[in-house]
């Protein structure tokens, strides 16, 4: 260790460095001074969770939505091919210019700190985007942990309003489950094994998916759908995402159709 800095946490940092994408948010330095490490980013307006809230009166247009969600998938794609997973992903840690481009930033520090995912502070939004998963206290997840928090935002882009509010860990996956139905093992093979499954959960149906994003069309819903798959190794994968037909305008098979967003995020 250097001056109570973990190499380990050095080396990590360095590695985000590496991290360059149109859709990330780019390191540009690291300075250790005086047992302190200062990180420097590019800089961009404001976060997606301001934008939100300036423009609540106003109109949200879905094209916008769809714009924001494909380059979404486009950094988080490239951070799980790199063998990154962002683990904290709320509209306040994505970042948006004029110039229409959404990045992703905050991410990997948590990890290379090794600070818990329970916030520290009364705050507690983050919860409001963490995986069914790690609320049922699994130890050892995957980057579909991310692919929930897209799913969550995806949805608050739609509605305008946060899916999952919940304000403690137990509020939180009852929010869960009065909408998705409460897990079974039919739904999500191995959830009764979780550390933090109770066999006395009340037990839930599931709404549909029309009934909580009425204003998404029917390949946006099923894209949501897939999003927000209870069981992580089904949740659909950035990549794969990238290639649904919520992206196309028309036909899938004709290539000059195929993604509508493309030209924003070369």
């Amino acid at each position: 260790e250097t001056e109570g800095v973990p190499s380990t946490a050095i080396r990590e940092i360095s590695l985000l460095k590496e991290l360059k994408h149109p859709n990330i948010v780019r390191l540009l330095d690291v300075i250790h001074s005086q047992k302190k490490l200062y990180l420097v980013f590019e800089y961009l307006n404001q976060d997606l969770k301001k934008y939100m809230d300036s423009s609540r009166t106003g109109e949200f247009p879905l094209s916008l939505v769809k714009n924001y969600l494909f380059q979404l998938l486009q950094g988080v794609s490239f951070c799980h091919s790199h063998r990154v997973i962002h683990r904290d992903l709320k509209p306040q840690n994505l970042l948006i210019n004029e110039a229409g481009a959404i990045k992703l930033a905050d991410f990997g520090l948590a990890r290379a700190f090794g600070v818990p995912l329970r916030t520290y502070t009364h705050e507690v939004v983050t919860l409001w985007y963490r995986a069914p998963e790690i609320l049922l206290g699994c130890k050892y997840y995957s980057t579909a942990v991310d692919i929930w928090s897209i799913g969550c935002i995806f949805a608050e882009m739609v509605t305008r309003k946060a899916l999952f509010p919940g304000d403690s860990e137990i509020d939180q996956l009852f929010r869960i489950f009065r909408t998705l139905g409460t897990p079974t093992e039919a739904t999500w093979p191995g959830v009764t094994q979780l550390p933090d499954y109770k066999g006395d959960f009340p037990r839930w149906a599931r709404k549909e998916m029309k009934e909580i994003v009425p204003n998404l069309d029917r390949d946006g819903r099923d894209l949501l759908v897939q999003l927000l798959l209870y069981d992580p190794s089904r949740r659909i994968s950035a990549k794969a995402a990238l290639n649904h037909q919520y992206f196309f305008w028309r036909s899938p098979q004709r290539p000059e159709e195929r993604c509508v967003l493309q030209r924003h995020c070369r």
